[in-house]
């Protein structure tokens, strides 16, 4: 299995570098919320709650 975690950085509404620490700080600490199962998956949003990305457990590339 592999773990993707994706930011469209051009849909950040706010500073870059601050929406992505944030997104980051959160996801990293909420995660032991979610079982860590292949097809598990969730929305990024920004600080505006604009979906910006998406994280997901899936196969690892063969």
């Amino acid at each position: 299995m592999q773990f993707t975690l994706t930011v469209d950085m051009d849909a950040l509404t706010g500073e870059p570098e601050a929406e992505l620490s944030r997104i980051l700080r959160y996801w990293a600490g909420n995660l032991k919320h979610y079982e860590l199962v292949e097809g598990t998956h969730e929305t990024l949003s920004d600080t505006a709650y604009v979906p910006v990305g998406q994280w997901r457990i899936e196969p690892s590339p063969e």
